[in-house]
């Protein structure tokens, strides 16, 4: 004698997702988005790969003491954070806005809080994707870090992100698309001079002073001091750490989530 099947049982609506699986879930979506987008993929990867390149196999502009490569890939790496963590941050979220990308997603069950959270996911995961490709690349050119200097060059490669991603949040949220576009290409385009792949003491005494006040001095020259010298670059940590605070503030304070 067979068994009878026992009734299937009624199902309700399923479950949210908790609050950690839609981050998550943004997040990836986030890193997809910017790996499949040729113009993000073209400044994330692309031109930093090119700097290195030119940066080594050359000897201009004077990169200072120490061996070429070394001093090359730590403005590299910089150049990476900058390229991903704002210029590609800050256009994409400008799209966004204008789009009503941002005024949907806000409203949705993932909030406020969720988008920022996905978004810095996607450039921690992409950041760490760079750092393995140019590492990688600048290992084969002759690269030889100091081992005693890779946590403290986490430690800005962090700090150094979220600067420049608030920096992005301030920009894409108070200014149109178009101008986003405009000013962020041309941020990034000047500030490859100070600090970012040249380091301030070999600009002149007039913009020495500036360049290391500002976020991108004081990561490129934060990455050179970890990772050619070995050292812990307390003074550019501080000066991240109050770009940080300071544009995150003015962008919670200004950030419009629709134009």
């Amino acid at each position: 004698m067979t068994a009878r099947p026992s009734p299937a049982r009624p199902t309700g609506p399923a479950a949210p997702a908790s609050a950690g699986r839609r981050w998550l879930a943004q997040a990836a979506f986030e890193t997809a988005t910017i790996l499949r987008h040729g113009e993000q993929l073209l400044v994330a990867l692309v031109l930093p790969a090119l700097a290195l390149l030119a940066l080594s196999l050359t000897d201009v502009p004077d990169l200072g003491p120490g061996r070429r490569i070394d001093l090359a890939t730590a403005g590299v790496l910089a150049l990476a954070v900058v390229s991903t963590a704002f210029t590609g941050q800050a256009i994409a979220t400008g799209f966004d806005r204008r789009h009503g990308v941002l005024r949907f997603l806000g409203v949705s069950p993932l909030g406020r809080e969720g988008l920022l959270v996905g978004k810095l996911g996607a450039v921690g995961a992409v950041i760490t994707l760079q750092v393995v490709a140019l590492g990688s690349m600048a290992a084969f050119l002759g690269w030889r870090p100091e081992l005693v200097g890779v946590v403290p060059a986490v430690v800005t490669v962090v700090l150094g992100a979220a600067a420049f991603l608030a920096l992005a949040m301030l920009l894409a949220g108070t200014v149109r698309a178009e101008g986003v576009l405009a000013l962020a290409n041309l941020v990034w385009v000047l500030l490859l001079g100070l600090g970012v792949l040249l380091p301030t003491d070999r600009l002149p005494d007039a913009l020495t002073s500036l360049a290391r006040l500002l976020p991108s001095g004081a990561l490129g020259d934060g990455l050179r001091l970890s990772l050619v010298e070995g050292g812990w670059p307390l003074t550019q940590w501080l000066v991240l750490a109050a770009w940080t605070v300071g544009s995150g503030a003015a962008a919670a304070r200004w950030f419009r989530w629709s134009d």
